[in-house]
């Protein structure tokens, strides 16, 4: 599990992962009394425990504006 405290936009290619998992998504109050979100990815279906949280990831409002960001240019999000 990790808080992501930023990001970056790296240019450059990627591939389509040919794993599909689901996930929950959960808001809840930091420690400082910030919104923090949290995403937990579960096992794919080839999984043995395949409902069992695979990774979890932490957002807070720095990284999820940058995320935002990404996403707006991405998908015309606004």
């Amino acid at each position: 599990m990790a808080l992501i405290r930023s990001m970056t936009l790296k240019q450059g290619e990627g591939r389509i992962h040919p794993t599909q998992v689901d996930a929950h998504i959960r808001v809840f109050g930091g420690a400082d009394g910030s919104e923090i979100i949290q995403i937990d990815t579960f096992g794919s279906d080839d999984r043995q425990i395949a409902v069992k949280i695979s990774q979890t990831i932490q957002l807070n409002r720095t990284a999820a504006e940058q995320l935002f960001e990404v996403l707006r240019k991405t998908y015309g999000f606004r």
